[in-house]
């Protein structure tokens, strides 16, 4: 005999049927055949019985008496004030659904189980249209991000709602990343702690300009003409390894390695929010570890503060460019030019600076002052620009990852013409698109959609 459960599946499934019978029923009839018609009418059809569909799966959730009592933060217990009906946007559109809803004795506080168990709380949008709104909202502009939705999706979205679930959801990011480092963080067994099995871990890390509202600038100094500022610092950082070299000796990166953090923040705190990361990737199992950034004073604290054990090397094309600006205040001419950039490369700063220094006599007053800052840039780095070394052990020297990841991660999305953003929205999206880009996002969500 068939049991209770498998009567009502059955029933569920010729009530489907049915419903597909009279969605083909309200084609359009014509003498010619309009295939994209049939598709979007079929489609929109589909979606709205869907929804109704759904509207009779929730019936049964979220009412009537608990098991057990709903108390309130307090742990007293609360009491039943009836069922209100919800409307909650979907995949599918707009559903009702009707829900008991309990206060307690002095009104202040409100639960909805139901809302609870089907992860509503606090929000009209259903989580499987969260996430896709997640996704849209920190992938491009608002406005666009409904259209996408509107068009591929049948999903009809205010911008603004975009926004404030992309915001809310990256800040929840942020706060789960922030958790997951704390974990990373714990002492490791001895055991583990001692493998290294980590061939080589590089961490890079650099910094691009968002513009930013202007309410949130002032007292800022900045690049402007009058001594203002118009952005702020996204610091980038991003974690990845190697474990091999290609037949010509060149360093190449592992497969799906790289992961990101980020945030406008100040150097400290964004020399542990990196240090974390690469705790967490596995920092102590490394062999060997490279910090790979340019020259700036900051990213060199960094290093050798969180790092100390890492290999410092400075990006050889911000070296250059530093090269290409003595070349220029010292008017080298092309000969001379080679055999600097000849020397740069490989890794000879020394004879690079006495050369330079050479030159620098008999030049005019004037220019002493931008030629000593550029080989002071040469003195202080000298020991991270051994690039022919470098390169005989396989290793990187250039920071083109992070480089791509601040115009891709960060550029793309938030330097945008027009945009201008509050901190705590660019941070929202900037911890989104890096754990998007990490491939953490379905880690995220599995522990915190409901």
């Amino acid at each position: 005999m068939p049991t209770r459960r498998a009567k009502k599946n059955a029933a569920f499934h010729v009530e489907q049927q049915a419903e597909v019978v009279r969605l083909l029923q309200t084609l359009p009839r014509q003498s010619s055949v309009d295939f994209e018609a049939w598709e979007q009418a079929l489609c929109e059809a589909v979606l709205a019985a869907g929804a109704r569909l759904l509207e009779k799966l929730l019936v049964p959730l979220g009412c009537g008496r608990p098991p057990s009592p709903v108390l309130n933060s307090y742990g007293q217990p609360m009491r039943s004030i009836g069922q209100r009906q919800k409307t909650l946007q979907t995949l599918l559109g707009a559903v009702r659904w009707r829900r008991s809803v309990f206060v307690d004795s002095l009104g202040q506080q409100t639960r909805c189980p139901g809302d609870e168990l089907l992860g509503v709380v606090g929000t009209g949008f259903s989580p499987g249209l969260r996430r896709h709104m997640t996704r849209a909202g920190s992938a491009t502009a608002f406005a666009e991000a409904a259209e996408d939705l509107r068009i591929y999706a049948h999903v009809q979205v205010d911008p603004k709602d975009i926004q404030r679930v992309a915001e809310s959801t990256g800040r929840q990011i942020e706060d789960w990343m922030n958790q997951q480092a704390q974990v990373a963080l714990r002492p490791l067994p001895p055991a583990v702690a001692s493998a290294k099995t980590i061939p080589v871990l590089y961490v890079s890390f650099d910094g691009t300009g968002v513009p930013i509202r202007r309410v949130e600038l002032r007292g800022r100094r900045g690049k402007q003409s009058d001594g203002t500022a118009r952005t702020r610092e996204v610091k980038l950082g991003c974690v990845f390894t190697q474990t091999r070299t290609d037949d010509d000796g060149y360093a190449v990166r592992d497969p799906d390695s790289t992961t990101y953090v980020g945030a406008i923040e100040s150097a400290e705190m964004f020399g542990w929010r990196i240090h974390a990361e690469a705790v967490r990737r596995g920092l102590e199992q490394a062999q060997i570890v490279i910090g790979l950034t340019d020259g700036a004073a900051y990213n060199k604290t960094i290093v050798q503060t969180h790092f100390p054990q890492a290999i410092h090397i400075i990006d050889l094309y911000h070296a250059r460019e530093h090269l290409y600006r003595l070349d220029e205040l010292l008017a080298a001419s092309p000969p001379q030019q080679a055999r600097w950039l000849s020397l740069l490369d490989r890794g000879r700063v020394e004879q690079l600076i006495a050369q330079a220094q050479t030159q620098l006599r008999g030049k005019p007053k004037i220019l002493r002052p931008a030629v000593e800052t550029e080989l002071h840039y040469f003195e202080q780095n000298k020991s991270a620009m051994r690039y022919e070394f470098f390169r005989k052990q396989g290793w990187f020297v250039g920071s083109g990852v992070i480089e791509a990841g601040c115009r891709t991660l960060i550029g793309q999305r938030l330097k945008r013409s027009g945009m201008f953003w509050s901190v705590r929205g660019a941070n929202a999206i900037i911890a989104s698109r890096c754990c998007q880009s990490s491939r953490r996002f379905e880690d995220f969500w599995a522990e915190n959609a409901a």
